[in-house]
């Protein structure tokens, strides 16, 4: 004999098991998502780099070219997260009958879900920059 909360448990174990394992997935992605976004920036800088030195030398500040790589970072992220949102609402109507008590466009989560994913691509963005920002123009010049 067990307590019915013992039997409850038992019932919602795989239940569980299955949205921990879904989070883990989901958080591998926004890992993956945000080193393939610091990649492709950091590469960026690193081609640029002579551009970067003219830039700096004809009296570009470091807040200029910071704010240059980072809005382009920021571009490329939000067409991903429009493409994505349109994707998520299309696939998310097809499978409505799979619901219980949950609206198939819930805001609250599209939001959070967009505003965590801008966020860090905004930090992804933001280190290389920084670092770019700070190249010294003479070396910057010289490397090629």
């Amino acid at each position: 004999m067990h307590t019915l909360e013992y039997y409850y448990g038992r019932s919602l174990a795989r239940t569980s098991f299955t949205l921990i394992m879904l989070g883990v997935a989901g958080s591998m992605a926004l890992l993956l998502g945000v080193v393939g976004i610091y990649g492709v920036i950091a590469y960026s800088v690193s081609q640029r780099t002579r551009e970067i030195g003219i830039r700096m030398a004809l009296g570009a500040q470091q807040q200029k070219l910071t704010r240059m790589f980072v809005s382009h970072g920021l571009s490329l992220t939000g067409i991903g997260v429009a493409c994505g949102l349109l994707g998520a609402i299309v696939s998310m109507r097809l499978l409505s009958s799979l619901l219980f008590n949950v609206s198939p466009v819930d805001l609250i989560t599209y939001g959070a879900a967009c505003i965590g994913l801008v966020a860090t691509a905004w930090l992804a963005c933001y280190i290389p920059s920084r670092r770019a920002a700070t190249v010294d123009p003479v070396e910057a010049l010289r490397a090629e």
